[in-house]
């Protein structure tokens, strides 16, 4: 679900609350040593996020906001700032170039460049929360 989320706007809170959790408590995230990312360098993107990248002349760049069911990818495009809400069921997080990561859902994706240690590390704390609180798969029923 991709949604400008410039504006405080009730509806659209709930959304992203039902869809990816309410963001972590100051405990939860001294725990996590952290719930957000650098700044990341978009290589390339689906074409609906294309086409708000295009509208101004900035560099690309986009964070991600660690949530307790998925994950935030906000960037900004104009004035606005869009959040791309990835719950972790449908988000795929491929490391394919030495340094480049891929953030799929569905027919979205965000393509970033990861050189520092600090970006490596964070996407390694994205997939250990993933399978940490994922749901129950029919191999762990016996």
């Amino acid at each position: 679900m991709l949604l400008n989320i410039s504006y405080n706007n009730k509806e659209i809170k709930e959304k992203i609350n039902k869809e990816v959790g309410t963001p972590f408590t100051l405990m939860e995230r001294i725990k996590l040593k952290g719930s957000g990312s650098p700044k990341l360098h978009i290589t390339s993107t689906s074409i609906e996020i294309h086409n708000l990248l295009i509208l101004d002349s900035k560099t690309n760049t986009c964070n991600i906001e660690l949530r307790p069911k998925g994950i935030i990818v906000m960037f900004k495009s104009l004035l606005e700032t869009y959040g791309l809400i990835i719950p972790y069921y449908k988000l795929n997080l491929y490391k394919g170039k030495a340094q480049e990561y891929s953030i799929y859902k569905d027919h979205y994706f965000i393509k970033v460049k990861a050189d520092s240690p600090a970006i490596h590390k964070f996407m390694i704390k994205i997939l250990d929360y993933k399978a940490d609180n994922a749901l129950p798969q029919i191999e762990d029923i016996r």
